[in-house]
């Protein structure tokens, strides 16, 4: 009797934990497909037991180098039932490609109820081409340009009040990325023509408030880690990683 008795509260503990945790949606990035992050989705179920955890199997492979809309479209398509059985908000985790693709779901998705929403290694002010013909860039540009509110949009409003619907942005990336260049480019840094990083804050897209990323640096809402000794390819297979700087968020 006893064993039992302490059988079942074990389980109403548990049960009230995970029904505690925020469902997780996990985008990858490019070349990759869920069977990429078990490790990653074992480290949530281990700390977090009972999470609701979907690596969402889309555009997998090759199938990434597809467009991005293209992607926003069927990855949004396939987390908005998600959302709509989440009372109290999800945590998104982009990877690479996937951080930029999340931007756009959010951007566009005006009544998502992400509360965090974790950029792994992604280069969100782009990837470096060459940064002295902006110009070309802000002409020829259908995605990123967009989404930065830095070419006409007439939907530029109701983006930024749809992007600052989250309650938390968690920017993670380091020097010894190898792929993401410039590194800083995964906290919204990115070269001038000089071919020297600027930081986020003297960015004008930071500056102008563009697309809500000032207003929520005034919110406190802003948390970027700078970790070294970390590959582009095991950000989210480094056990260190997700126990410094992601499972905190994860509530």
């Amino acid at each position: 009797m006893f064993a039992w008795t302490v059988l079942a509260l074990s389980t109403a503990i548990v049960l009230r934990a995970a029904q505690s945790y925020k469902p997780v949606i996990v985008v990858h990035g490019l070349f990759d497909s869920p069977g990429d992050f078990k490790l990653f989705q074992g480290f949530i179920n281990e700390t977090h037991p009972g999470t609701n955890v979907t690596v969402i199997d889309l555009f997998d492979h090759t199938q990434s180098l597809k467009s991005l809309w293209s992607q926003v479209d069927g990855f949004k398509a396939a987390i908005y039932p998600i959302m709509q059985n989440a009372a109290n908000g999800v945590h998104m985790i982009c990877y690479s490609q996937g951080g930029l693709i999340c931007r756009g779901i959010l951007s566009t998705m005006p009544d998502h109820n992400v509360d965090t929403l974790i950029s792994l290694s992604s280069p969100q002010l782009g990837q470096y081409g060459d940064p002295h013909h902006h110009k070309l860039y802000l002409n020829s540009s259908n995605y990123l340009a967009f989404l930065n509110n830095e070419r006409e949009n007439p939907n530029a409003t109701e983006w930024k009040k749809n992007f600052l619907r989250i309650k938390k942005l968690v920017l993670i990336g380091g020097p010894d990325d190898g792929v993401i260049t410039p590194w800083q480019s995964s906290q919204f840094g990115f070269y001038d023509e000089h071919e020297t990083v600027i930081d986020m804050r003297q960015q004008l897209v930071y500056i102008k408030d563009t697309f809500g990323l000032k207003s929520l640096d005034a919110q406190g809402a802003i948390h970027t880690f700078t970790v070294n000794n970390v590959h582009h390819t095991k950000w989210h297979s480094n056990r260190t990683v997700f126990d410094n700087y992601i499972v905190k968020w994860l509530t």
